[in-house]
């Protein structure tokens, strides 16, 4: 039998060690990274979008117009062309000599040019406006036939402010706010038109639903981000405290962060906002017309504390992309102030919150 030297044998189980030394570390590392991804490292948090919803000049304006942004810190507009249409009618009117000056496709591109030399980000939201409703999300006709022909007068609207967008390299484009009817009964027509826009335009897309039927839209995965436009019922108390609304916001931002994650898409707040009014908090498409105990007195105090609470529920979330805030005139020294009712935060205390947000 072969009986090595007694330094070849140490060095032997040496070399043993060492190697049982790397495996060990390999072994450590491996299942320090195994445990890492199985807890999940919170995920950085995406670019929010800081904007505000600009409400189109009735007549033409400057660029100027845009100046006071800067107060809030606001990187983002969104734009809102508008269609008219009739109720149980297919027709759709735009870009009409009677609409005001920033509906019509002229106010647009002018208003483009501005934000571009401004280095504002642009979101592209097209509303109807039904005669005699307002709202669009009642809107319905009778026959498939109808529906056609109407779905063919909307999508020559759409189509032309996506090439507006896509030629301006505007970087949102919402494809309608708020049609809850003809989304949910006609969804191959908007499963259709999503491949049309993207043919022509080569930016992010969203959709704009009311906060109460946001589940119900069957195409969000074939969009960029899930759009609502926020006006959830958080509180009834006429003034209530950013703890109080903190609390009344759980449930919602739960439901709103359920099925983000399930959808596999981020979230903005197409519009989102509140007046300088009492209750404010409560149902919005409600005031200050319909309270039993008459209108509201002005509540600035109310206004800050439902802005802080909405930013503290879901600035931070990582699925949480931003929005844009309802609304801001161009007329910026004839509009809010401390005796406004309007939504508009200028001239408000509210933006130097506003501000502090828009700034992270």
């Amino acid at each position: 039998m072969f009986n090595p030297r007694p330094g070849i044998i140490f060095e032997s189980m040496e070399i043993k060690m060492r190697q049982m030394m790397k495996w060990t570390m390999t072994l450590l590392t491996v299942c320090f990274l195994s445990s890492a991804v199985i807890a999940g490292d919170p995920p950085k948090a995406v670019e929010k979008m800081n904007g505000v919803n600009f409400v189109a000049p009735v007549r033409k304006v400057g660029g100027e117009c845009f100046v006071p942004l800067q107060r809030i810190n606001s990187e983002w507009v969104a734009l809102n062309p508008f269609a008219y249409g009739t109720p149980g009618s297919t027709t759709l009117k735009f870009d009409i000599s009677w609409q005001w000056w920033g509906e019509r496709i002229e106010g647009v591109r002018a208003m483009l040019d501005y934000a571009k030399d401004q280095k504002l980000k642009v979101m592209i939201k097209p509303h109807i406006w039904v005669k005699g409703e307002g709202w669009p999300g009642d809107f319905e006709l009778e026959s498939d036939k109808a529906w056609k022909e109407w779905e063919k007068n909307y999508k020559a609207y759409v189509m032309a402010y996506a090439q507006i967008a896509e030629e301006y390299n505007v970087e949102v484009f919402c494809l309608g706010t708020e049609v809850r009817k003809s989304v949910r009964f006609r969804s191959a027509f908007w499963f259709q038109l999503i491949k049309d826009v993207r043919q022509v335009y080569h930016g992010k897309i969203t959709y704009a639903s009311n906060w109460d039927n946001f589940e119900s839209v069957p195409f969000w995965k074939e969009l960029d981000f899930i759009g609502i436009d926020c006006y959830f019922p958080v509180s009834e108390e006429k003034q209530p405290s950013v703890d109080q609304l903190l609390e009344g916001w759980k449930p919602f931002r739960k439901q709103i962060r359920v099925f983000a994650e399930k959808q596999g898409v981020p979230v903005i707040f197409t519009e989102y906002g509140y007046r300088s009014i009492e209750r404010t908090s409560w149902k919005q498409w409600l005031l200050p017309e319909h309270w039993e105990d008459g209108d509201e007195k002005v509540s600035l105090l109310a206004q800050v504390n439902a802005y802080d609470a909405i930013f503290r529920t879901f600035w931070n979330e990582p699925w949480f992309a931003g929005g844009f805030l309802w609304k801001w005139y161009a007329d910026d020294k004839g509009q809010g102030g401390t005796g406004d009712r309007d939504y508009t935060p200028q001239n408000k205390p509210v933006e130097k919150l506003i501000y502090q947000w828009y700034k992270k």
